[in-house]
């Protein structure tokens, strides 16, 4: 039997950005493999640095999912554990606590064969390139395509214990903006004789709050944020440039869409305004909402609550973004979050774990999947 605890202690010490985790993959195929041996329904495939375990039902009429991320965050930690990450990376978003619980349901799962099929999907790069969206779209799945999808996030201000998802939208969807004013430099002293491009952002930053004041249905939600901003190089030069990078989010596609074409139009008059160019970029890619399937959603709060010691909470959308939207907007499933009992948040460089999380995660869970895997 796997020491989860151990194992999740190895994790936390060799986190990796996405796309790089090199040495997670040697040290989850090195798991993995202990777990499956001698067991002949089970087989092992790798794409880049992510990795797909499929375990053969003995019917095999379908094949339920389960997924977790592997990279972590450009995070220096500062929980002075004695496991704490040196590397100049951290397991900030929990996904150290994913892996474990991930192997922990494999060990459990493949005691026995079971009667449908069980793909355990270790994917890559949510953090940074939209990993699930990379391997659906470059046929990492092949025939073991999953027919319901499962996973989870560690949220820290939820004590171990609690489940919580709903039956519709979990995460939001992201989008990320990029988006340079070009004009003409020049003395401070002489304005006129140039073009100032940070006066220009500036105007558009304070004009760009009027999307979700004034363009989207107040009863729908959406947040534009800009969060820097890069524009001269000095007091008594007129800059040319000013960049901006932000973020938008909302719980339908359909509202991210109009958010994004209203800023598209609102940089366009702004530039034009101004008489100035832009360059703008958005960047969606995979992070689609994580729509949760409602009759499967229900199914799975309804075990949690009646079958399991879980405390089942029917929770509301939160504006975090998860690229696990993407294989969901192509396969019906279920996100939920698992409570962790940390004082500091995600992405915190103080964010800890309970422990006590592993075992309670890997039984209640285990439960789930195995009705899904052994059903007629």
């Amino acid at each position: 039997m796997i020491n989860l605890i151990e194992i999740r202690r190895q994790l936390h010490q060799i986190p990796e950005i996405g796309l790089e985790e090199h040495k997670t993959q040697k040290y989850l195929l090195t798991i993995i493999h202990q777990i499956i041996q001698n067991k002949s329904f089970i087989q092992v495939e790798t794409w880049q640095t992510g990795i797909l375990v499929y375990l053969k039902g003995s019917q095999g009429q379908k094949t339920i999912g389960w997924r977790t991320d592997i990279d972590g965050l450009p995070v220096e930690e500062l929980t002075n554990l004695p496991f704490a990450s040196k590397n100049g990376r951290m397991h900030a978003c929990g996904h150290d606590i994913h892996m474990t619980v991930a192997l922990g349901l494999l060990e459990k799962l493949s005691e026995s064969q079971p009667k449908n099929n069980l793909l355990f999907l270790f994917q890559p790069a949510e953090e940074n390139e939209a990993g699930g969206k990379l391997m659906y779209d470059g046929g990492a799945f092949k025939n073991w395509l999953p027919d319901e999808f499962y996973g989870l996030h560690v949220r820290p201000d939820l004590k171990v214990g609690d489940i919580a998802t709903n039956e519709q939208t979990l995460f939001a969807g992201t989008c990320e903006v990029e988006l340079t004013f070009v004009g003409t430099g020049g003395h401070a002293a002489f304005p006129h004789t140039a073009n100032d491009a940070l006066v220009a952002a500036a105007y558009f930053v304070t004009q760009v709050q009027t999307i979700v004041s004034r363009n989207v249905d107040p009863l729908d939600s959406a947040v534009v944020t800009f969060g820097k901003m890069e524009a001269g190089t000095t007091n008594n030069i007129i800059a040319e440039r000013a960049f901006l990078h932000g973020t938008i989010r909302s719980l339908t596609q359909e509202v991210n869409e109009l958010t994004q074409k209203r800023l598209t139009e609102l940089a366009k008059g702004v530039a034009q305004s101004f008489d100035m160019t832009i360059d703008l970029k958005l960047k969606q890619g995979g992070y689609l909402p994580v729509e949760n399937n409602p009759k499967l959603a229900k199914e799975l709060m309804d075990f949690f609550r009646n079958e399991t010691k879980a405390n089942l909470i029917d929770i509301a959308p939160a504006m975090t973004g998860e690229d696990f939207g993407y294989l969901l907007s192509k396969i019906p499933g279920v996100m939920f979050w698992l409570g962790i009992n940390s004082e500091a948040p995600l992405h915190s460089q103080k964010m800890q774990a309970d422990e006590g999380v592993l075992d309670f995660a890997v039984e209640a869970i285990g439960q789930f999947l195995d009705i899904k895997a052994n059903r007629n």
